[in-house]
């Protein structure tokens, strides 16, 4: 009997490729989301599988699986600021009661849960490279404290379960990571500017340009979350690409592989938008024997050209508009 495993956010990006990569390992698929950012069009291929069902469902309320559950992977969330700044009290839901959900269902079941963590729990770094000591640099009431704090929180409450419950908990800290299936309109960096430039628009740049990303394509992301999940490891984990650049560079380098005649333009830099972000991955390297495998320069071609494959009325696509009353 194969092994079950229950992706929350399945229908993400992140998700999507999580099922992806189980199914592929052997296992049976259970991939649940509510769809509020998720599409599932990144999963209808999984849908003709035997070993792959999907529940449209709300991790913030109560989770029943029937049968047995051998791990959960809760991804659940929204990721980018054009959504948790649109729906910043299902963004701390998610992170708080959805996590509370998933850790209870993991210690019902006996289950294993890897819970998706982030960068962003560093918040503005004064620390560089950020390592999984550093206690980050965040305010809790700007705007983008609604997704750092419930990313804070949902670290503190899967610690809580480890160690009061015994529950076999592991946590990853994903930092800045692309490829196919991204949201061409989610408002980060690399699908903006690409989009912006299959539309023939000026890219945008906040600031001057200075802040530093560091990009980690999906297929290494996968590749440290299983080895990770399969470790014996508890504490959190940084999985990211240390190789740094510039936002102003980067929107060089995209303008290159594009082949736009279009400019850059500068605007204000959002409030508590992050001036340095990169990855120390000395544990990820230690423990997992991992370190990302894919340069910046085939990952881009890759994805450039999963976004130009994609009808020009995807190209053109506004944001969701959010129920944000709940």
């Amino acid at each position: 009997m194969k092994k079950r495993v229950l992706i929350t956010g399945a229908a993400g990006f992140l998700g999507s490729h999580l099922c992806d990569r189980f199914i592929k390992e052997g296992y049976h698929v259970i991939g649940m989301d509510n769809l509020i950012t998720g599409d599932l069009k990144n999963i209808e291929h999984l849908f003709k599988l035997e070993h792959f069902e999907f529940y449209h469902h709300d991790v913030s309320t109560f989770i029943h699986i029937p049968g047995e559950l051998h791990y959960i992977l809760h991804f659940a969330s929204p990721a980018s600021p054009i959504d948790y700044l649109k729906i910043p009290i299902q963004t701390l839901k998610v992170g708080s009661l959805g996590t509370h959900n998933c850790l209870g269902l993991a210690k019902a079941k006996s289950a294993r849960i890897l819970v998706a963590s982030t960068s962003e729990v560093y918040g503005d770094p004064l620390v560089h490279p950020q390592n999984e000591d550093y206690w980050g640099n965040v305010n809790p009431i700007g705007p983008r404290g609604v997704y750092d704090e419930a990313k804070r929180f949902q670290e503190a409450i899967t610690m809580a379960y480890h160690t009061f419950h015994k529950v076999e908990t592991r946590v990853v800290r994903i930092f800045n990571t692309y490829g196919p299936r991204m949201r061409l309109n989610d408002g980060r960096a690399l699908p903006a500017f690409i989009g912006q430039a299959l539309r023939g628009e000026d890219l945008t740049v906040f600031g001057d340009g200075s802040q530093t990303r560091s990009f980690c394509f999906v297929d290494d992301l996968m590749e440290g979350i299983y080895r990770l999940l399969m470790s014996d490891y508890a504490m959190p984990v940084n999985v990211g690409n240390p190789d740094e650049i510039s936002l102003l560079d980067f929107a060089k380098e995209i303008i290159k592989l594009t082949g736009t005649t279009q400019k850059i333009i500068h605007k204000p830099l959002p409030v508590d938008d992050p001036k340095q972000r990169q990855p120390d991955i000395t544990r990820a390297k230690k423990i997992l024997g991992w370190e990302p495998k894919i340069n910046r320069a085939e990952g881009l071609k890759i994805t450039y050209d999963y976004f130009k494959n994609l009808s020009e009325a995807e190209w053109y696509k506004q944001p969701k508009e959010f129920e944000s009353r709940k």
